[in-house]
């Protein structure tokens, strides 16, 4: 009988001291704790109307899971790429070494050699960009420099649709062909 006071006297501390333990791990990892999620080989895909419309891929992730200033960070680069309406072949890419989306503000922002390149062998390069959700627009305040297969454009300040279909660097530099004018006398 004293053999087994002695057991249920060990099983009884051993389950109040896992109790106590358990208390404590959940405490380090409760839902109001955790701040960041990690994710690595990361590869998003944004559709709309059941379209595939772009593709994210990004080596590291980081999702800020503040209820106040949700953020997705990319630290260790980004590339996104636009996809042909119902193929998967790409009419244009983005790349940057840092990006971070700030989903309250529908904004992104990629920093660090951003190079944005068409289907059409165009090319933006600059050291950041922010695309605006809610005002459909892409800019910068920053040097940018265009590339296109005969001009190439220098200067400070750019800004244009979410398409880059319109656009007009502030500032600007560079020589370009303009039809309908005559050569000087």
């Amino acid at each position: 009988m004293i053999k087994y006071g002695y057991l249920l006297l060990l099983l009884s501390l051993l389950f109040l001291s896992c109790e106590n333990d358990l208390e404590a791990v959940n405490a380090l990892f409760s839902k109001d704790q955790v701040k960041i999620e990690e994710a690595r080989d990361v590869q998003l895909l944004y559709s709309d109307s059941a379209i595939v419309r772009v593709r994210v891929n990004g080596p590291k992730m980081l999702r800020h899971v503040d209820h106040t200033q949700p953020k997705e960070e990319f630290p260790e680069g980004i590339l996104i790429e636009f996809l042909r309406p119902g193929s998967n072949r790409t009419q244009g890419s983005l790349t940057a070494k840092y990006a971070i989306r700030l989903e309250n503000q529908g904004k992104v922002i990629v920093r660090d050699s951003v190079v944005w390149k068409s289907g059409k062998g165009e090319e933006l390069r600059t050291s950041e960009l922010i695309w605006d959700d809610q005002r459909k627009m892409v800019y910068t305040s920053h040097f940018v420099k265009i590339i296109k297969p005969e001009e190439e454009f220098t200067g400070f300040g750019f800004e244009a649709d979410q398409n880059f279909n319109n656009w007009k660097i502030f500032h600007p530099k560079g020589r370009m062909e303009v039809e309908g004018l005559e050569e000087p006398l």
